[in-house]
């Protein structure tokens, strides 16, 4: 089974397209006892315990490596575990390292992302060019490596617009992924820019490949769902693409204060499905 195969399953057995991202923010969790370690994992675990009991689920779900980085072993230690805990419930991993090299230093990033920390796939800048995406292509070629094409920070045109021959950066990294397509390789691209979503979308429909979207960028950052949604569905297999979420969904006990953390992430997970869902019917 390779990576878009696990796309399509874990959508359909979940109802849903939501990327979960887990990262934590020791000021924000509300476990206030316990080393790093057991506070980062119990606020995870209570969060995936009330996903299972409450049968309100995720497609996949993206820790994010310097989340967990910042505290360091500790944090490190934790990523491990709070990976494994919910790849053990059936939910692939997606770990968000924007790695980015060559040579043995690429293969070595591949065998941690792949090995170690046992993702399902990967984000990856592509600055260096393929010599940066092929070690992780042909070390394991049944994962998933999301490429940096449209990034949604407000700052990303100062590179990602630059025009290059009449033609955009962002538009010559998304020929690129289909110069360099595997089955597995997707694209990053921003809720923030749903026009150049739109066109990146356009690119890669005409190509006829399947490559799926990691999205990012709604909710706090101000990217629309509605538009997002507007635009992948003209997509040729809506299974494929992650809408992310993190922190609103993370902390949502801070919106939803008559709810503690697990029953306020759940509540607006919950939520997210539903929007998505809806307006794709």
């Amino acid at each position: 089974m390779n990576y878009l195969d696990i796309l399509k399953k874990s959508s359909e057995r979940f109802n849903s397209i939501v990327c979960l991202g887990l990262d934590p923010v020791l000021e924000d969790i509300p476990l206030k006892s316990g080393s790093n370690f057991e506070r980062i994992y119990q606020f995870y675990e209570g969060i995936l315990n009330k996903i299972l009991q409450r049968k309100i689920y995720p497609a996949a779900v993206k820790p994010n490596y310097a989340f967990y980085a910042q505290y360091g072993l500790e944090g490190l230690e934790a990523l491990l575990a709070v990976g494994k805990l919910y790849r053990s419930a059936g939910f692939p991993l997606i770990l968000d390292a924007k790695r980015g090299d060559i040579g043995k230093t690429a293969d070595a990033y591949s065998r941690e992302a792949f090995q170690f920390f046992e993702a399902d796939a990967v984000t990856l800048s592509p600055f260096l060019g393929l010599d940066s995406i092929r070690p992780f292509i042909k070390n394991y070629p049944e994962k998933g490596y999301y490429i940096l094409n449209k990034t949604s920070n407000k700052s990303s045109g100062d590179l990602q617009d630059i025009s290059i021959d009449g033609t955009p950066l962002y538009l010559v990294v998304s020929r690129k992924i289909i110069q360099w397509y595997h089955p597995g390789i997707g694209a990053v691209v921003g809720a923030t820019y749903p026009d150049q979503l739109k066109t990146i979308t356009e690119v890669f429909r005409k190509s006829g490949l399947e490559i799926p979207y990691l999205i990012p960028g709604i909710g706090s950052q101000g990217g629309s769902i509605i538009d997002v949604l507007k635009i992948i569905k003209t997509y040729s297999d809506i299974r494929i693409h992650r809408i992310n979420s993190s922190s609103a969904i993370n902390y949502a006990y801070k919106k939803y204060t008559d709810k503690d953390f697990s029953e306020a992430a759940v509540y607006a997970l919950d939520k997210l499905n539903r929007e998505i869902n809806q307006n794709l019917s």
